[in-house]
């Protein structure tokens, strides 16, 4: 019997391609996108198996109605996989609070509140998995990206809660880190109104790098990802809370991860001193 998902930002890239994947493995999706003219294809390539939903995360009225409909037509979510988000580039000094509250809304405070729907229904059936896409910003800091990084930092943080209450129920949580992918992120990714020309030194060479990810013959394929995806939903037993995805997301992390080792050693002997000398042998 097929999983039932629900799984938003399918218009294109990541999502797109996860949708295809999990319906030619047989699966029922509702997808979901800002319009749905952009699910015309998917729904078109697997009749019966793609059900084309509106969403506007922003909107709490558009996620009941989303999750209603998902489950008025598959008859319970099995795996809900927040994956829609959209970029913002500028550096700390210049993101406004409104872009700011609107970048948070879309990364942080809808999927939040399409987990919060979703969750008694899982209960409910007794199973469920909750799949959050943040990626290697999730962990790190790239200059210009602050507004993103902090809705991935903040969407990782939730899912660490949320995967100690939600295992007694018999509901797993996975956060799914990517590297850089050959999608519409960076093309689609909008620019703060406010421009600082002082922070060109450090955020210039980053913007660039971001327009061209879907050119870039070193980034990964969508379709990757999705077999990767699929992967980690199917795998028994228990599965790391934050799953990076691509080469080059493990090359980031660990270096991240090493470089926070070093902070905080550093920040240790500041505040207590140095460790004692081991005492002789």
């Amino acid at each position: 019997m097929g999983r039932r998902w629900l799984l938003t930002g399918c218009s294109s890239g990541l999502g797109h391609a996860l949708a295809s994947a999990a319906a030619r493995a047989g699966d029922e999706l509702a997808v979901t996108a800002r319009k749905t003219a952009d699910l015309e294809g998917l729904a078109a390539a697997w009749p019966g198996r793609i059900l084309p939903v509106p969403l506007e995360l922003r909107d709490a009225a558009s996620c009941e109605e989303a999750v209603r409909r998902a489950t008025d037509r598959l008859g319970g979510i099995d795996i809900l996989v927040n994956n829609a988000g959209i970029g913002l580039f500028g550096a700390v000094e210049e993101v406004s609070d409104v872009e700011l509250r609107d970048q948070l809304e879309t990364l942080v405070v809808g999927p939040w509140r399409l987990t919060r729907l979703v969750l008694p229904l899982m209960r409910a059936q007794g199973h469920g998995h909750v799949v959050n896409i943040s990626s290697v910003v999730g962990r790190i800091a790239f200059p210009g990206l602050g507004a993103y990084v902090a809705g991935k930092h903040a969407l990782e943080g939730m899912s660490q809660a949320l995967a100690i209450e939600a295992a007694p129920h018999n509901i797993r949580v996975t956060v799914v880190e990517p590297g850089m992918f050959a999608t519409r992120y960076g093309t689609s990714m909008t620019e703060a109104r406010r421009r600082i020309p002082v922070y060109d030194v450090t955020n210039r060479e980053m913007l660039d790098g971001a327009r061209g990810l879907a050119e870039n013959p070193e980034t990964g394929r969508p379709e990757d990802f999705a077999e990767r995806v699929l992967d980690i939903i199917a795998a028994e037993g228990p599965t790391p809370l934050r799953i990076p995805v691509g080469d080059d997301a493990y090359g980031y992390l660990d270096l991240a991860e090493q470089a926070s080792r070093e902070e905080f050693a550093a920040a240790r002997i500041l505040t207590q001193g140095p460790p004692p000398p081991p005492p002789p042998v």
